[in-house]
């Protein structure tokens, strides 16, 4: 599945937040017409991603439709 596609089926599915490693999303996609948000991490390491749980989930929180946000994880 393409990101177009992904995006349009998270969205067909209700979902409001998108959580993604793919740091190039933000170029591949234009989300002017999106509902959806997408939340990009900067790591694809799970131990990583696991030890900043909280920063994650305030970035999910934070989000706005039709944004982007990234979220720095040491």
């Amino acid at each position: 599945m393409k990101n177009g596609e992904l995006l349009a089926a998270a969205e067909a599915e209700g979902f409001e937040v998108l959580v993604t490693t793919d740091t190039s999303l933000k170029y591949q996609q234009n989300l002017a017409s999106r509902a959806l948000a997408v939340v990009v991490l900067n790591t694809t390491s799970w131990p990583r991603i696991q030890a900043a749980g909280a920063t994650v989930i305030r970035a999910v929180d934070a989000a706005a439709p039709s944004t982007f946000s990234e979220v720095q994880i040491p």
